[in-house]
């Protein structure tokens, strides 16, 4: 039976020497060779995710997405969580008829899930960051694990994009990606794309399975992997603002979400409700 982890965290700085308080827990999980567990949500604690850990994104967010995000949509259930997308009627309390703003043209949300994250209550600079799931991969879905830098607006704060699954140029793909600033477009990509045809093509039954996927984070480099199959490598001397800056010098916090439409194709001939379940969160840092 999983604990949930007992956890204080703060940052002793906001700059490049950002640490973590290390924790105990009445049921410690193995330190990796050179490295000591110093954040984790093993998801033990039945109901909705832990407030100590996690807050919840609502309503529209970004990416015209088609979700509206509410908190009823993630629990934890038998040592897991569960981010469910619904295919349900939900009204916009900002919609202004006639409004050219996405988030006010709608009257309605015909889909929801829920987005959780850390911000706030644990960040997290340089270490290994280890989350096991299962996603949904139906057309429509796009489930990803990722962080942002705490401090600037996006991009020049920084995104990691441990996974995210959608279509891309019209082709289920799994994601490995880094954003930064630039100079004259929105942001800066340092993109890894995987088709899903690869890894079925090795296992049809992939996607009923749990995989893991982890971020190896210096400040030198950022490795992203795919059960120990490496994604993307990227090289953080590449990875400097307009202003000087790099957003990966400093502490990030985790987000979690399941969104649907956009860039997750259409999900009208999709099976609904879908579920993306999480098994635990781990966050290591070099001894």
């Amino acid at each position: 039976m999983k604990f949930l982890l007992l956890v204080i965290s703060f940052l002793f700085h906001l700059g490049s020497n950002a640490q973590v308080v290390p924790f105990t827990s009445p049921d410690p999980i193995p330190d990796k060779p050179g490295y000591k567990l110093v954040w984790a949500d093993e998801f033990s604690q039945e109901g909705v995710p832990d407030h100590r850990f996690w807050s919840f994104e609502h309503g529209f967010q970004r990416n015209r997405e088609l979700q509206w995000y509410q908190t009823e949509n993630a629990r934890v259930a038998e040592g897991y969580l569960i981010i469910e997308g619904r295919r349900e009627r939900v009204r916009n309390p900002a919609f202004a008829k006639g409004s050219k703003d996405w988030k006010e043209s709608r009257s309605h949300a015909t889909y929801t899930s829920s987005s959780i994250n850390t911000n706030g209550k644990f960040s997290f600079q340089y270490g290994m960051m280890e989350v096991r799931a299962k996603i949904d991969t139906a057309k429509g879905l796009w489930p990803a694990i990722w962080t942002l830098g705490i401090a600037g607006a996006w991009p020049a704060n920084g995104e990691i994009d441990v996974m995210e699954y959608y279509l891309s140029d019209g082709q289920p793909t799994i994601l490995a990606n880094t954003a930064w600033a630039h100079a004259e477009k929105r942001a800066s990509w340092d993109e890894a794309k995987l088709p899903f045809a690869d890894l079925l093509a090795k296992d049809p039954k992939w996607s009923e399975k749990f995989h893991i996927w982890k971020l190896d984070w210096t400040e030198s480099y950022i490795r992203i992997y795919l059960d120990e199959l490496l994604l993307n490598e990227v090289d953080l001397q590449q990875t400097v603002n307009p202003d000087g800056t790099n957003p990966f010098h400093q502490p990030h916090y985790i987000l979690l979400n399941l969104a649907i439409g956009s860039n997750g194709g259409d999900p009208t001939d999709s099976t609904f409700p879908s579920h993306y379940v999480v098994d635990y969160v781990r966050v290591y840092q070099r001894k």
